[in-house]
């Protein structure tokens, strides 16, 4: 599996978009996740629902890999893999999350205690060929975050933006934050384009939990795969 991949933050964008973007530091550091409410209700509305088709493969209990591993390795311990060869994606979720329905979405998985601990994908059709397609990394981000996972009344923060290129494929991966008055939430999201599809994968967690369960989410956000169909 050929992999490339490098991240940055540009606070240029973020002020010019009015759009904070915070930097990495020990514990914010690393791959993408997910978003609040609203990002699942806006994505419900461009997504149809589609039936799932789900290959689960298990796995034994084990220490964590590092997420860095994951790209040149198979899939680590703690883990199971949800493919779909006839929608085209592949990812990894906790091996002990339950899959559930979540409305407009192909997939979705969440912990079995904490509901809003959850991994979801869905697709719309598209005339791009490639992520790049859409945009720059920053413009494509700033506008997700700001515009459609965010609430008026939600302050959106990014951390960290990060492209990648797996088996001739572009990611771009981000992890941001949405901060009402009375709940946070932390998330990374994972977007690509192929088969005439605009794929997005989100994961994440209440922000109380992030410093907890971040590493783990972002092997998550990191395994998303685009298959060929």
């Amino acid at each position: 599996m050929a992999v490339s991949s490098f991240s940055f933050s540009s606070a240029t964008l973020s002020k010019r978009l009015n759009l904070p973007l915070k930097p990495s530091c020990s514990i914010c550091s690393g791959p993408p996740i997910i978003a609040s409410s609203k990002d699942a209700f806006v994505e419900e509305e461009r997504s149809g629902n589609c039936k799932r088709r789900s290959l689960l493969i298990g796995v034994g209990a084990s220490s964590l890999l590092p997420t860095k591993l994951l790209l040149a390795q198979e899939k680590p311990p703690n883990y199971d893999e949800f493919i779909d060869s006839e929608d085209g994606y592949s990812y990894y979720y906790p091996s002990d999350w339950i899959e559930f329905d979540f409305r407009g979405h192909d997939s979705a998985f969440k912990d079995r205690y904490l509901q809003l601990q959850n991994v979801r994908l869905s697709f719309i059709p598209t005339a791009k060929t490639d992520i790049h397609d859409m945009g720059p990394i920053e413009k494509v981000v700033a506008n997700l975050v700001r515009h459609v996972y965010s609430t008026p009344t939600q302050v959106p923060d990014v951390f960290d933006m990060q492209e990648r290129t797996t088996d001739g494929k572009s990611y771009y991966t981000f992890e941001y934050t949405l901060t009402s008055p009375n709940f946070s939430r932390a998330a990374f999201a994972t977007i690509s384009v192929g088969n005439g599809r605009y794929y997005t994968l989100i994961v994440g967690a209440n922000e109380r939990r992030w410093r907890r369960v971040r590493n783990q989410l972002k092997v998550v956000a990191d395994s998303f795969k685009v298959l060929d169909i």
